[in-house]
């Protein structure tokens, strides 16, 4: 059950590549950021039962491989999970068209809070670290600091609103993969 498990974690990590090879053949980022969001979620809890029901004591190699296909699940799915709640919640901060940017898929969106795309993974590799090296308190310094860097920024239009969704999305999708690698190391 844990090498099946860890599977499906290695899938989770490159559905967000697919989706935007998707993405580039359809154009539709709006219906690609869900589409590919529930997948990562309904794939997510099946590992999650996977690795709960595996009741084989699993070996040092395969808990470290666990935990770091949960850390490459965590930051390279969460931001489709992101992208899906701030369309859900009707803030995308920058408008979305039918073509990728000029730049390529990977130029920073324009919008009130700039770079989050980056900030989005550095954040969720300091969560997951955070909870599979044991220090939850890790958290509170985490979502301090973010807040501290993004204070001035909160004040341009929808930008509180993209910050405390995309965060809440972000550190929860994190949360969810740390407890997944935590059931495997079991």
């Amino acid at each position: 059950m844990t090498v099946t498990a860890i599977s499906v974690l290695i899938v989770i990590a490159a559905l967000p590549g697919a989706a935007m090879a998707l993405h580039r053949r359809l154009g539709n980022r709006e219906w690609i950021d869900p589409a590919s969001s529930v997948v990562s979620l309904l794939l997510a809890a099946v590992t999650a039962l996977c690795a709960w029901l595996g009741t084989a004591p699993t070996t040092h190699a395969l808990s470290v491989m666990g935990s770091l296909a949960a850390t490459t699940a965590a930051v390279t799915a969460g931001g489709a999970i992101v992208r899906s709640v701030l369309i859900a919640g009707g803030v995308t901060g920058a408008p979305v068209s039918a073509a990728p940017p000029a730049g390529g898929p990977d130029e920073p969106e324009a919008g009130p809070l700039r770079g989050g795309r980056v900030i989005g993974y550095l954040e969720r590799l300091a969560v997951v670290g955070t909870l599979l090296l044991g220090w939850p308190e890790g958290l509170a310094i985490i979502l301090a600091v973010k807040s501290l860097a993004r204070f001035p920024e909160l004040r341009a239009p929808h930008a509180s609103e993209q910050f405390i969704m995309g965060t809440f999305a972000s550190v929860l999708w994190a949360c969810g993969m740390a407890g997944v690698g935590h059931l495997l190391a079991v």
